[in-house]
């Protein structure tokens, strides 16, 4: 890849990012992250857009500032022009043509999903680039998907999920719990003193490499309501147990489809992005797997490149770039932008 000085944006959903990347060696990565949704329970969509706006301006200048460089010497300025929320979406758009117009500068519109997916090939410590062509599983709070990677430019999903997303799946089930957003995290938290296996939930029956989650949260709350009936008290008593055994079951669901897919394809280069990949339970199981077959490579992406960033932005942009893909001023959000 060469040396080019990117400037990335992301404004997908809730978070305001902003980072500059010289080939792929991160030089500032900054993110606002809205905490103005907590009180609702999941994003906003309208208060997303606004926050974006408030807080664009600010993180750009904090990212420009931390890279120790001016405006002028970038190369390339790259942002999210999809999949996302519509509103935060066009903040960013907009932001990103009116300052490529402003100081006379190329213009890229990144895929989010893909840019999750090149992630892994942003330089740091510990980290190691998967090799093409390779699997990746995309899992986050939106998206479920696994991907043949066949090169930076060329990619193809084989698997995706029907109705829900795991990090969907997560958030809902933790609501159920009487747990606040976002409830994912929190349930890995309470599930490292958990039993995984006090509870067992119904998986979903998908034949080929889609997922489903719905049945699945389905099952947790008929449980719960039936345990509940029971012993009001059962929630409070069990919080750590059925936090442990819901992951299990999400997780499992994951590894086996990736189990399936790696079969099914041959490929023996494996990848994991987006913002489940941070879950404990998810990486100690791809470890193990790793552990029972050392031929299978397998890549995690650092928890700093795992949810919405713009260095991941900044990374696709770059490939995109080097490859002279450029867009126009007449390119636009697109919240439901396809493959």
């Amino acid at each position: 890849m060469n040396n080019s000085l990117i400037l990335g944006i992301e404004s997908s959903c809730d978070d305001t990012s902003a980072a500059v990347l010289k080939g792929t060696q991160i030089l500032a990565n900054i993110t606002h992250t809205q905490l103005v949704h907590e009180q609702y329970g999941g994003v906003v969509p309208e208060l997303a857009s606004r926050a974006h706006i408030e807080h664009i301006v600010p993180v750009v200048q904090r990212a420009i500032e931390t890279a120790s460089i001016s405006l002028n010497e970038i190369d390339a300025i790259a942002f999210t022009q999809g999949p996302g929320l519509m509103g935060s979406l066009v903040v960013g758009t907009s932001f990103a043509k009116g300052l490529a117009l402003a100081i006379n500068k190329p213009l890229i519109g990144v895929h989010h999903m893909k840019a999750h997916i090149l992630s892994h090939f942003i330089s740091h410590e510990g980290m190691s680039a998967p090799s093409f062509p390779y699997l990746c599983l995309t899992v986050s709070g939106g998206h479920t998907q696994i991907v043949i990677v066949h090169d930076a430019l060329n990619m193809e999903v084989i698997g995706k999920t029907i109705d829900d997303a795991a990090g969907e799946a997560f958030d809902k089930a933790a609501k159920m719990l009487g747990l606040p957003y976002p409830g994912g995290p929190l349930i890995d938290k309470l599930a490292v003193e958990g039993n995984p296996n006090a509870f067992c939930f119904s998986e979903p029956n998908i034949p080929d490499l889609n997922f489903s989650f719905s049945g699945l949260k389905t099952s947790i709350l008929y449980f719960l309501k039936k345990e509940i009936a029971k012993n009001p008290d059962f929630v409070a008593v069990n919080l750590k147990d059925l936090c442990a055994s819901i992951q299990h079951s999400i997780t499992e669901i994951l590894i086996k489809k990736l189990k399936k897919a790696q079969l099914q394809t041959g490929i023996r280069c494996i990848a994991v992005s987006g913002g489940v990949s941070v879950n404990s339970a998810m990486r100690k199981k791809l470890n193990a797997w790793h552990f029972e077959q050392p031929s299978i490579s397998i890549h995690i992406a650092h928890p700093s490149f795992c949810t919405d960033n713009a260095a991941m932005i900044a990374i696709a942009g770059a490939f995109l770039y080097d490859a002279g893909i450029i867009h126009n001023q007449q390119i636009t959000a697109n919240a439901k932008l396809s493959w």
